[in-house]
């Protein structure tokens, strides 16, 4: 039997980084997603700002996502 070194797993160890990282962009859109339509049952007049405000939000999430995989391409 040969004995799988470090150096021959190194390749795809940043993919499996990035599929741990996607976690929690996603769990924050859930969060985020979540919330606002909580919110809105809550309160309908205040729909349009709450929309708007999630929208920015879940940029701001996505952007974090984005950056996790270009930081496989530069690392």
């Amino acid at each position: 039997m040969d004995i799988i070194t470090l150096a021959e797993v190194t390749g795809s160890v940043s993919i499996i980084g990035y599929g741990l990282a996607a976690i929690g962009p996603g769990l924050g859109l859930g969060i985020v997603v979540g919330k606002t339509l909580e919110s809105m049952a809550r309160q309908p007049e205040m729909s349009g700002k709450l929309q708007t405000v999630m929208f920015i939000g879940l940029a701001l999430i996505e952007v974090l996502g984005l950056l996790g995989f270009v930081a496989i391409f530069i690392a």
